[in-house]
């Protein structure tokens, strides 16, 4: 299971049934802990893995071949899968110690849960953490080294976009024009004309934010159909037309397949004291509004669905 790929949380719940208990256990200390247990209480004890292999016995279990599935014993459980199976025979105990022996062997076992539990939990953060700490270094390498563009489009990826976000933040440049720009209809490309074609129409529609866009602009791929524009000392309606000429080259876009159109959403960081990624999710509420005018006017459904 590749750990950089799967939460923590969901990661700890599947990935349990790749231990064994050599994994959780040193299987010398749980031997000693029986040994003393057997003891105390006179009972003969057999520990088996998940599947009946015979791991520490004490007493006599010549003959006995446990039956995990339809007589189990008692189950030592990590994270609701066993790992271990618990058998006892107490013939040698004295009858009116019989219960406190069921009882000791209740906890003993409830305690190699939790030491199980424990382990697991201690070697899965500690193999997660060495994979954040992997990540982070290959994005710390990816900038030293200059691979500041997203592969597919060649705007900025969203590593380097932060970066840049949080520098001009910082020079306290103001007003900043902060721009979302949101592919209207990728999902439609995508189910019905491939991967392929959709990653041509993410291509095309960055190619125009680029054309359209000034040399000083930042231009950003934050999800796999949202980029963010960011315009520095921004005059008076500049982004706004900026905003014009990307959908007007969308809409005058000839080709057979795809029909390039974006939703916009333009707002202002006016305040040095502001931070501009306080600034995206009132982007985002404009953009929502311009994609639902664009996507109830008159001719767009006819001019996305020409070639289904």
């Amino acid at each position: 299971m590749e750990y950089k790929a799967v939460p923590f949380e969901k990661r700890i719940k599947e990935n349990i049934k790749n231990y064994a208990m050599d994994n959780l256990y040193p299987v010398d200390s749980l031997r000693d802990h029986l040994k003393a247990l057997a003891a105390i209480t006179g009972a003969e004890l057999l520990l088996t893995d998940r599947h009946g292999e015979k791991v520490v016995s004490i007493g006599n279990f010549a003959g006995f071949i446990p039956d995990v599935v339809g007589e189990p014993g008692r189950k030592v459980r990590v994270y609701n899968r066993t790992i271990a199976h618990l058998y006892s025979k107490a013939d040698g105990v004295e009858a009116d110690k019989a219960e406190d022996v069921e009882r000791m062997l209740d906890e003993a076992v409830t305690l190699f849960s939790c030491l199980g539990e424990e382990a697991y939990l201690h070697r899965e953060y500690a193999i997660y953490m060495d994979e954040l700490e992997e990540k982070l270094q290959e994005k710390h390498t990816k900038m030293a080294s200059g691979e500041n563009e997203d592969a597919l489009t060649g705007v900025c990826h969203k590593f380097y976009f932060e970066e840049r976000m949080r520098a001009m933040d910082q020079s306290e440049v103001v007003p900043v024009a902060v721009i979302n720009a949101n592919i209207n209809d990728w999902k439609y490309v995508n189910d019905n004309f491939g991967d392929e074609e959709s990653d041509r129409l993410i291509k095309t529609i960055a190619g125009i934010l680029k054309k359209e866009a000034k040399a000083d602009y930042v231009i950003g791929r934050v999800d796999g159909d949202v980029f963010i524009v960011l315009i520095p000392i921004a005059d008076e309606g500049e982004a706004e037309d900026y905003v014009a000429r990307v959908q007007a080259a969308c809409l005058a876009y000839e080709d057979e397949v795809i029909a390039p159109s974006v939703a916009c959403g333009v707002v202002y960081k006016t305040n040095v004291e502001e931070a501009i990624a306080d600034k995206l999710a009132d982007a985002e509420y404009e953009m929502f509004d311009n994609k639902f005018e664009i996507k109830n006017a008159p001719g767009y459904r006819e001019r996305l669905e020409r070639r289904k």
